[in-house]
């Protein structure tokens, strides 16, 4: 019968706009929502609007929000899995991601580096040339003080041969003398501000340097940077040399000219902002913050300011604040400042600096070109890969439609070449494994038949013997085991006990043990003696068997109205006598070979061995016949249960009564054995007398 093809399961069904907008809580909401704010709309046309609506309006905005983002989720999903479903998409976008958005990552991490070496390095650079003009303003008023210190009369010429000395390199520079007597002598233009009067009351440290704030001169809150230095003549009193140095045109040339950065903009701390007379030059660009401007921050003092910080407390101290300043720089020209310095020459006459300069932009278009290429033969192979992953997939939807003749063509000898000639293998033997899984569901089949048989070749029900407590168990370690017990009729008050375990498992196994079955309900009506139907069952067997399976059993006889057991045991596991007065453990076993070996000599041996024994029994007595999966059972160690620890069981739990004790003795087993897996078949009978023998009593098997 042909195979019919399992359906696929179908993609669920994408919602249409209209079963999101009418069946789902958030189209629900959007309608709700809309309504309230188009009722609100018109309520607001009429007039003001009071204040329930406005809340209602802000509710129904609230929830517009949460309904449009739940759309443009749903939206989301379903454009990413239709976008996704194809695997050449996939891999278009896994290209995308790991190839291209990386290298646009590291080209924004070195751009933002860059621009953050340059701004450090340009504010760096204008730092340092400020410092320079404070130092100059300082050093000159120290030069001017020390002097007059040593002359006071000549205080005149020396500011006005100071300001000789500096009005080279700051053609705006200008000095003044406070003589202690509250005269004053000037040099220079003074044209950014007047020359102070006196020095204000917060100046305590007898030297001072640093940009000054004017005062404004314009309504707007305009103000003028000076760099001021002042310092203090002790000469028949406390006089002071001012030197003022504006940051004017020419002073932000030559700073520029030698940083390669200019001050464009300064921004007060108050946020108001303030120029420098000349922060723009006619024709220059301000250029973007991030490669040609940067940020820097100037201590600027107000000549004339008092802080009253307590009430009835005056603090004097100047008010200063940290401005920032705006500067402006050309990356190209602060990197040929920075690389003057570098004055070796290579190649002729390029210096140094310059051809480091192009191999970084030959890198950076080298880099630039890979990853073209790169992306392109990315989108080739994906092309390539999908080509074959689509191959595959039209095969399996005709191998699942029952085709199993299609055949995948090979396109390319790679991996996915190899792939497909292997679904081709695959497609080639799906129904020799058809077929295989067929069999083995028919053995399946056969082996729980066999089971059914050989539990049924079991004794089925409980035994009833007056003054014998007789339970059992027979737990195969497959579906079909090799051990087998049974009890026989063998005469008026006369009871036979059989337990025996075939070599190996499985179907062999049941049927040997079938065959041992119909030997002894045969032969037990013969032979009264253990010893002798042991014998017989060795001769007979041994001829059926081959030459790798044998059978170990123990067959034993009680005697109801002697009250005596008789038994041999032809190589198999002893069995336990628990007598009620010692209630120590016996362990019997009498010598005798396993049977049905088919080797010279073998029968001639087994009688030789083969031992009979008798025991007497009294009322309380506990006999146990077991194979070797009771005593071999083993947990995770490999450790086993062994026959100590079931005659500690037998000793210690022989009052109870039959089936009391075999559930006893399997909770014990199986807490032993924990989550190991039962390697053997575990058969055992358990025969306690509970009184005394009856002379009428009868054997009902």
């Amino acid at each position: 019968m042909a195979r019919r093809p399992t359906p696929r399961p179908a993609a669920a069904p994408q919602p249409s706009p209209r079963e999101l907008l009418f069946s789902t809580w958030f189209g629900r909401l959007f309608i709700v929502a809309a309504s309230l704010k188009f009722i609100v709309a018109l309520w607001r046309i009429t007039g003001a609007l009071p204040t329930a609506a406005r809340v209602i309006s802000g509710a129904a905005t609230i929830g517009l929000v949460v309904a449009l983002g739940m759309f443009s989720w749903r939206l989301f999903l379903q454009v990413k899995r239709r976008l996704l479903w194809r695997v050449r998409r996939k891999l278009i976008l896994s290209y995308i991601f790991i190839g291209v958005i990386p290298s646009l990552l590291i080209l924004v991490f070195f751009l933002f580096a860059g621009s953050l070496v340059f701004m450090n390095v340009s504010a760096y650079l204008f730092k340092d040339g400020y410092d320079a003009i404070v130092d100059s303003a300082r050093l000159s008023a120290q030069a001017a003080a020390t002097e007059i210190a040593r002359n006071p009369a000549s205080a005149g010429e020396t500011i006005q041969r100071v300001h000789r000395i500096r009005v080279g390199m700051y053609p705006a520079i200008s000095i003044a003398y406070l003589a202690p007597d509250g005269q004053r002598q000037t040099a220079g233009s003074w044209r950014h501000a007047a020359p102070p009067a006196s020095l204000p009351v917060w100046l305590r440290d007898d030297v001072f340097a640093g940009a000054v704030a004017l005062p404004t001169r314009v309504p707007d809150g305009e103000e003028d940077l000076v760099v001021r230095a002042v310092v203090k003549v002790p000469a028949g009193g406390v006089g002071a040399v001012i030197i003022d140095i504006p940051l004017d045109d020419q002073v932000l040339h030559a700073l520029q000219a030698s940083s390669g950065v200019r001050l464009q903009n300064v921004y007060d701390s108050r946020g108001l902002v303030s120029e420098t007379p000349v922060s723009k030059t006619p024709g220059q660009r301000g250029g973007t913050l991030l490669f040609e401007n940067s940020l820097t921050q100037i201590e600027v003092s107000h000549w004339d300011s008092v802080f009253t910080v307590k009430p009835m407390a005056l603090v004097l101290r100047p008010m200063v604040r940290r401005d920032t300043a705006i500067l402006s720089y050309r990356p190209y020209e602060l990197y040929k400042h920075l690389a003057s310095a570098q004055n070796l020459v290579v190649g002729g006459d390029m210096p140094l600096s310059q051809a480091l300069l192009l191999v970084l932009v030959l890198i950076g278009v080298m880099f630039l070109l890979i990853e073209a290429v790169a992306l392109v033969m990315g989108l080739a192979l994906a092309r390539s890969i999908t080509s074959s992953v689509h191959e595959l997939f039209a095969g399996t939807e005709r191998v699942r439609l029952g085709d199993f003749t299609h055949r995948i063509t090979i396109h390319s000898r790679d991996q996915l070449g190899e792939l497909a000639d292997s679904f081709n293998q695959m497609t080639g033997s799906i129904e020799n494994l058809l077929q295989t899984a067929a069999e083995k569901k028919r053995l399946e089949e056969e082996l729980r038949i066999a089971r059914q048989i050989q539990m049924s070749l079991l004794p089925r029900g409980p035994l009833d013997v007056p003054g014998l407590g007789i339970t059992a168990l027979c737990v195969p370690a497959r579906e079909v085991g090799g051990d087998y017990y049974d009890f026989f009729s063998v005469g008026e008050r006369r009871m036979g006990i059989l337990i025996a375990d075939v070599s190996g498992k499985g179907t062999s196994a049941a049927l040997y043990m079938a065959e041992l079955k119909g030997l002894m309900l045969s032969l037990s009506q013969i032979y009264q003696s253990p010893r002798q139907l042991l014998i017989e069952v060795n001769r007979i067997i041994s001829e059926n068997l081959d030459t790798r399976s044998f059978i170990t059993m123990t067959y034993a006889v009680i005697d109801l109205d002697a009250g005596v057991m008789t038994f041999a045991r032809a190589g198999h596991t002893p069995l336990m006598h628990v007598p009620s007065a010692a209630g120590a453990a016996r362990v019997l076993a009498p010598n005798g070979l396993v049977v049905g070996l088919r080797i010279p000599g073998a029968h001639e041996k087994f009688i030789a061995l083969l031992e009979e024994d008798r025991i007497e029994l009294g009322k309380g007595d506990v006999l146990v016949f077991y194979t070797d999966g009771i005593t071999e059972a083993m947990n995770s160690d490999s450790d086993l249960f062994g026959d100590a620890r079931l005659a500690r069981l037998l000793a210690e739990h022989g009052h109870l009564d039959a089936a009391d004790l075999r559930e006893r003795i399997l909770r014990e087993i199986e807490a032993f054995v924990g989550a190991a897996d039962q390697h053997d078949d575990m058969t055992m009978i358990l025969i306690k007398v509970e009184e005394a023998f009856a002379a009428s009593a009868a054997v009902a098997v």
